[in-house]
């Protein structure tokens, strides 16, 4: 896989050129992404091909329309963090596409979110880990776990119904033997959450006991040896590109995003004006690097090449 800063500078000097000849420029999400197939081919793992991530991303497109209203630069950049992390979008749960409001420029953005199954496909890449697992406990379920001198955990699923969540927990088994497990409560997983700029939509929603998996996955992170490229990639959860060559920026960063209360959900109106009037907004410093501008793209059915 071709480092990231090299894939960066390639992606510049792309931009540079296609800024050049904007009259050319696809007016659809599917002619974006096959203009940008030759750097997917150089960021991909080789079980990963460009016309799958394609087809992969239109999927995830019509199945949460709400990614047409964002900035198709900050969507491709999504597209790019899959690919350069090797996880796939939407329903695998590698990875997620999530709308949010950017209260600074005034616009939809895309959110990368790491799933819990990216998180685990990431661990399992450093080598040390034979096996890496986290599962959900409910109500009617048998859970005894110990700490101390000796920890202990048992956990004997319920057969039927088995009531609601509990707790969720993770284990990790190292390769040169030892292993190490965390739990956490529902109580602790929603105080997770509601720290979240996406708990009210997106994976919290839909696929809740995935994202609690991923909390406790998360939360055991600090014990598990795991070299500092595999945590630079993690680092890319919950960020947000203005376009392919920009820096992920988190959107806990208070320059992106001011206040919650200013992120709507999914098919929310957007800030009335008279919220925005008192804020001030700065060009960012990525738009000249943006081809895009922010315009929406056509996505209709018949536009898309890459159909199944």
């Amino acid at each position: 896989m071709a480092k990231n800063a090299d894939i960066r500078n390639q992606l510049a000097n792309k931009v540079n050129s296609v800024q050049t000849q904007s009259e050319e420029e696809p007016k659809t999400i599917a002619g974006y992404l096959k203009k940008l197939q030759p750097e997917l081919q150089k960021a991909l793992p080789k079980h990963i091909t460009p016309e799958r991530i394609t087809r992969i991303v239109l999927t995830t497109i019509r199945n949460n329309p709400a990614l047409q209203e964002c900035s198709p630069g900050s969507l491709l950049g999504a597209v790019m963090q899959s690919a350069q992390l090797g996880l796939e979008p939407g329903l695998v749960g590698h990875c997620y596409f999530v709308p949010f409001w950017n209260n600074k420029e005034k616009r939809r953005e895309v959110q990368f979110i790491i799933g819990y199954k990216g998180m685990i496909d990431l661990a399992r890449r450093s080598g040390h880990i034979q096996s890496i697992y986290a599962y959900t406990v409910h109500e009617a379920d048998k859970f005894v776990y110990e700490l101390g001198l000796h920890p202990k955990l048992i956990h004997k699923p319920a057969t039927g119904q088995r009531g609601e969540m509990t707790h969720v927990y993770a284990v990790a088994h190292f390769k040169e033997g030892g292993y190490q497990f965390e739990v956490l409560t529902k109580h602790d997983v929603e105080n997770v959450r509601n720290r979240s700029k996406s708990k009210d939509n997106g994976p919290w929603i839909t696929d809740y006991e995935e994202m609690a998996k991923k909390t406790v996955v998360r939360r055991i992170w600090k014990y598990l040896p795991i070299s500092i490229e595999i945590q630079q990639q993690v680092s890319q959860d919950e960020t947000v590109r203005k376009d392919i060559t920009a820096e992920a920026q988190s959107v806990y960063d208070d320059e992106l995003v001011h206040g919650s209360s200013d992120v709507p959900v999914i098919n929310a109106p957007e800030p009335e004006q008279t919220k925005e009037e008192n804020q001030e907004v700065k060009p960012s410093v990525q738009d000249d690097a943006d081809p895009f501008n922010g315009e929406p793209i056509n996505t209709k059915q018949d536009e898309f090449p890459f159909d199944d």
